[in-house]
């Protein structure tokens, strides 16, 4: 990853952060992506949990998240529900996980480690923090070339068995979240039909 280096989000990268989200999620309804003064208002919230990848002064990849408690027996919710206003008002400090609100790598920088890297920045910020783990719906990217033939549940059942890849469900899975089910509208998007995986990662130092 040589010129490549990783920080906290500050206000000046805001609009830079914006478009970035527009350009790597072209069919998700825009009322699920940051606007510019979202993520002003994420780094005045909880810039320690908005992590960016830099090439120079430019914002190549970014991965959010907030704190906030997770109820496992009432795990059903949209993105929007579950983090608030501008995607961080739902943010506790005291709160036992870290919901991962979002994390886009910009097309030109995909397979460059930066994504592997993200997520071992969230992991070594839930043990810092001593936190319960990692929560989150993840974007089943491969599910749109699939949904005349399967439902969400038989792709996502083959996707964890091994017999389908898919672009972010199995990359997670590769760095040690497992599957929990199904969200059903977590987002509006074209592609999917909304649908996403509910993914976790436990702290083993908790």
């Amino acid at each position: 990853m040589g010129g490549l280096r990783f920080a906290n989000l500050t206000p000046d990268m805001a609009a830079q952060c914006a478009e970035l989200e527009h350009l790597a999620f072209p069919n998700t309804d825009p009322a699920y992506l940051f606007t510019e003064e979202d993520v002003s208002v994420y780094a005045e919230t909880f810039a320690e949990g908005f992590f960016v990848c830099l090439d120079g002064e430019r914002v190549v990849g970014q991965a959010a998240g907030i704190f906030r408690d997770f109820d496992f027996s009432m795990t059903q919710h949209t993105l929007l529900e579950m983090a608030g206003p501008h995607q961080c008002g739902n943010h506790d400090s005291e709160g036992e996980w870290y919901y991962g609100t979002d994390i886009v790598v910009h097309p030109d920088y995909r397979r460059r480690g930066i994504g592997g890297r993200f997520y071992d920045l969230r992991k070594d910020l839930v043990r810092t923090r001593r936190k319960r783990g990692i929560v989150g719906g993840s974007h089943m990217q491969g599910y749109a070339r699939h949904r005349s033939s399967l439902t969400p549940d038989a792709y996502l059942a083959k996707v964890v068995a091994g017999e389908l890849y898919d672009p972010t469900v199995t990359f997670q899975i590769q760095h040690g979240f497992s599957v929990r089910g199904l969200l059903a509208n977590y987002v509006v998007d074209d592609d999917t039909g909304g649908w996403n995986a509910l993914i976790v990662w436990e702290n083993p130092d908790r």
